[in-house]
């Protein structure tokens, strides 16, 4: 079982990582709260530990923007949450060998079906919420999954009360961002605890 912290803003959210050791954080690109700029990006890059993998996140963007952030080694692997489609997807894949995740915004196991076909690597199961991209804190009925060719990261209102919970749903990874802060801000001590519960299950 894996770990995604995601919607790291500041150099003490990096610390906080390189201590903690999640194997993926994430860099929100696409609008948000969370958003930061590509020259912010670069420079928390800069302090994060190699062993842990930059995630970037993406709502419809220029797929040659991606693609630079990946080649100029902001971000190691691409996070699209846009609902984008196929023809987008393919020109991704002609731009950069980086792994693609496809969030899904889960309504009913269609959903999930719909986007298992596509040629990515990795599924990341949110949870719906109208006129929202994902960072709604809510979890969806984890009972929808069901089967999934991809493996997938699990996100939507996970936080230490329900992370040993969902790390028994088959997820590849558990992807968590509103559960470890406090004050819209990262908090290192629900960061721990998190980490610490989720590698307890992987025992």
């Amino acid at each position: 079982m894996k770990l995604k912290f995601c919607g790291l803003t500041r150099k003490e959210d990096i610390e906080a990582a390189n201590e903690t050791k999640p194997d993926f954080i994430g860099f929100v690109f696409a609008e948000s709260r969370r958003h930061v700029s590509d020259m912010d990006a670069a420079r928390l890059k800069e302090h994060l530990d190699p062993e842990i993998k930059a995630v970037g996140v993406f709502v419809n963007d220029e797929p040659e923007h991606i693609a630079a952030l990946v080649r100029d080694e902001v971000i190691d692997i691409i996070q699209l949450h846009g609902g984008e489609s196929l023809h987008y997807i393919n020109k991704l894949r002609k731009l950069t060998s980086a792994p693609i995740v496809y969030a899904v915004r889960v309504e009913t196991h269609r959903d999930i079906e719909q986007a298992d076909k596509l040629p990515v690597d990795y599924l990341l199961l949110d949870t719906y919420v109208k006129h929202a991209y994902g960072g709604s804190g809510k979890t969806f009925d984890w009972s929808l999954i069901g089967e999934v060719d991809h493996p997938y990261f699990l996100a939507g209102g996970l936080n230490e009360s329900n992370v040993q919970r969902a790390a028994q749903t088959g997820a590849y990874a558990l992807d968590l961002s509103s559960g470890i802060e406090t004050d819209d801000v990262k908090d290192i001590d629900k960061m721990r605890r998190v980490s610490a519960l989720v590698k307890g299950a992987n025992q």
